[in-house]
């Protein structure tokens, strides 16, 4: 039997998202790293250390070379759409990190690009990928616990007070936890309760002037299928959720609590231009790198903070390696094994282009269904600036577990 193929990758964009999502092409077995794409010299340095394959200064010279079939999309969130078309239109497959784009039009010439070029294309929204959300979703799906009433996402991180750009604390660039964090948030929900939504109320907070980007939000969706979703994310980096999900992090790493040090290790007469060197010295390349797309065995699953979905019958929980579930005869824990992808969320996502470029099977996280996310984003945004319910357009359904 003849080996199958392998998706041909090239990186567009070196930097935390990049390396990340390295590991889990490192390690899958079906994919190949083959080029990077930065303007900074360094972390194309590292990456012909690390793996060898081809540099190039942009994503123009990159999609043309012979040897990449795939562009990950991982640079700052304004340059997505230039990226998603350059490569569309020079005939390669797409994973796009989230969020997808910073505005619908934006979206939709993405779509008119990847369809054009009967491409595929992956929205990156990899948390929902995540083992326990995949759990979740087929015992909703299958109503042994009858219809889902309402989930509850709360996410407390230091998310605010990591190294930023200048644009990352710039909520008109894409910054903050609008286009950040809240995506996954959404995603998952959407994801448990069928995917349309109908409206949405919600409450940003900015509460540090000097990083003048909304950190702190509280949401209400109202979902067509009748089910609703409250959805917390704290950025400040005062209490952390972690400690209600048995000190594993959002990773599945076993986590030290670490209550307000990255507020303290931050300094706040740092300038704009020091701060941004700073995230880079510690990024893919740097001289203090934190992450070199190193695979790291985890201890546990993968989460988004602490999620509870309600269905009539039953509560259904992530637990650190699987799923619990609150029935009437009492809790009861459904353990999940290692992925077989190897990097859970991350590897599944790769799975999910595989699938669509060498077996012909529809991409969950489809362009529109990014957009329908997107959407949502838009409208906690618009709510909580004009303090009123906002309808939701351009939603797509679940069309299954996947």
């Amino acid at each position: 039997m003849s080996n199958p193929p392998k998706l041909r990758i090239g990186v567009a964009g070196l930097g935390r998202a990049g390396a990340s999502m390295l590991a889990a092409m490192v390690q899958h077995p079906l994919v190949q790293v083959t080029a990077a794409a930065d303007p900074r010299p360094e972390p194309r340095d590292r990456f012909e250390m690390d793996l060898g394959g081809q540099t190039f200064a942009s994503v123009e010279e990159m999609v043309s070379s012979p040897s990449v079939d795939v562009v990950y999309v991982a640079t700052p969130h304004q340059f997505h759409v230039e990226n998603v078309v350059t490569a569309a239109r020079a005939g390669k497959h797409i994973i796009c990190e989230k969020p997808m784009a910073l505005t619908l039009a934006d979206c939709d010439a993405m779509i008119e690009a990847v369809e054009s070029q009967q491409v595929q294309m992956v929205v990156g929204h990899t948390h929902s990928h995540d083992p326990a959300i995949r759990l979740m979703r087929r015992l909703i799906a299958g109503g042994e616990y009858g219809a889902l009433g309402m989930i509850n996402n709360w996410v407390f991180t230091d998310f605010l007070y990591r190294p930023r750009r200048p644009e990352e604390l710039d909520t008109s660039q894409g910054g903050g936890i609008l286009f950040n964090q809240v995506p996954h948030q959404v995603d998952i929900a959407r994801h448990l309760a069928g995917g349309l939504v109908r409206s949405v109320r919600a409450y940003t907070g900015v509460w540090d002037r000097r990083r003048p980007t909304e950190a702190a939000s509280a949401v209400f969706i109202d979902f067509a299928s009748g089910a609703a979703a409250t959805l917390i994310y704290n950025g400040y980096d005062h209490f952390d959720t972690d400690e209600f999900t048995f000190w594993v992090g959002e990773g599945g790493q076993e986590k030290t609590p670490k209550h307000g040090q990255a507020r303290r290790a931050l300094d706040a007469d740092l300038s704009s231009e020091a701060e941004a060197a700073l995230k880079y010295s510690t990024g893919y390349g740097g001289k203090h790198p934190a992450a070199r797309g190193r695979v790291v065995a985890l201890s546990h699953q993968p989460h988004f903070g602490t999620l509870i979905a309600s269905c009539e019958r039953a509560d259904l929980r992530p637990s650190a390696d699987g799923v619990l579930i609150y029935a009437d005869a009492g809790p009861d824990e459904v353990s999940l094994p290692p992925s077989s992808s190897g990097v859970p969320g991350r590897g599944d996502t790769l799975d999910e282009l595989y699938g669509a470029v060498f077996h012909n099977r529809p991409a969950f996280h489809s362009p529109r269904w990014g957009k329908a996310t997107l959407a949502v984003c838009l409208a906690i945004q618009q709510s909580a600036r004009e303090r009123r319910e906002i309808m939701v357009e351009h939603q797509v359904p679940n069309m299954g577990e996947e």
